[in-house]
């Protein structure tokens, strides 16, 4: 802060709005860090300090979102994405009408440990139940982060947890996983749960990737979650196959949509069966937070 005061008549206004670091600091922490070195730099010197904790779609983003809002988090347990319990969390926004899920908080690469990655078996049946909960809250919206995940399942594990059934020539329910959709014959939505008449969903995506091929799920985001180039291969010719099981039952062409292989095929699984809308997962925390009114007057801004 050299020569600030000789030139400032009011308080120095501040923004300071990083994103998570990720692996060791949340954005909260960052903004709480970096303040404090802002207040111990400026000493006697007025500063106004506006902290915007930000998120696009990952880790901290229902921090962010229930933060910028005055919202409050609920926790909830779920199944992480090798189907074992855990503590995870939702939140409820200031308005007390929209609901905030990130699935890395039930089915992120961050739950396993390096040698626990298998997109072959990960499931997104946590995220499934993040959701379901958020709507029994009685919510008219869900925004959901789809970042950070371990998984490459279409989410078929969050649609199964809200009561669709995927079945095999057989009859019989598929196991958990991506690897499972290449024996998928059949989706039955008659013990589906989800109020799609009642409850709307975006989704906070930053990707534009299709479901399959050399820029799918499987081929771009499967190696950081495990998966080695056979399995790439078998995975995307799963995830092939359970596009046109949705594109024949549910009547939902998303295969080629950008953003549906974001989350190893979540943001599909959305679109298809909640009907879900993709936005950018940065402009979204942006709006909620009111990002460009408090830049109104400001003298400097940290990212």
């Amino acid at each position: 802060f050299p020569n600030v005061g000789s030139v400032m008549r009011n308080a120095m206004k501040i923004i300071v709005c990083p994103d998570s670091f990720k692996g060791s600091l949340s954005s909260v922490e960052a903004c709480d860090a970096i303040a404090r070195g802002i207040e111990l730099g400026a000493g006697s010197r007025p500063v106004e300090i506006v902290k915007v904790p930000l998120a696009d779609g990952g880790e901290g983003t229902v921090d962010a979102l229930a933060r910028a809002t005055g919202g409050e988090l609920r926790p909830i347990r779920v199944r992480d994405p090798l189907m074992r319990e855990i503590e995870s969390f939702y939140g409820i926004l200031g308005d007390g009408r929209t609901a905030a899920i990130e699935m890395a908080a039930a089915s992120g690469l961050c739950l396993l440990e390096a040698d626990e990655r298998n997109p072959l078996i990960t499931s997104t049946h946590g995220t499934g139940q993040l959701i379901l909960a958020a709507a029994q809250a009685g919510v008219e919206k869900i925004v959901i982060g789809i970042g950070g995940s371990a998984t490459n399942d279409g989410g078929a594990g969050a649609m199964a947890a809200l009561g669709a059934r995927f079945l095999d020539k057989n009859g019989n329910n598929l196991l958990p996983g991506g690897a499972a959709l290449a024996d998928l014959a059949r989706i039955d939505m008659s013990d589906f749960k989800f109020p799609l008449d009642r409850v709307a969903v975006e989704v906070a995506c930053d990707v534009t990737n299709p479901l399959c091929g050399p820029e799918g799920a499987s081929a771009v985001f499967g190696p950081q979650k495990g998966a080695t180039a056979e399995m790439v291969k078998q995975l995307d010719a799963a995830l092939a196959n359970y596009a046109e099981v949705m594109k024949r039952d549910l009547g939902k062409d998303v295969a080629a949509m950008p953003g549906a292989g974001a989350a190893g095929g979540l943001g599909a699984g959305l679109a298809a069966f909640l009907n879900a809308k993709l936005r950018s997962g940065i402009d979204m925390v942006l709006d909620a937070a009111k990002f460009d009114d408090a830049l109104v007057g400001a003298d400097l801004v940290i990212t």
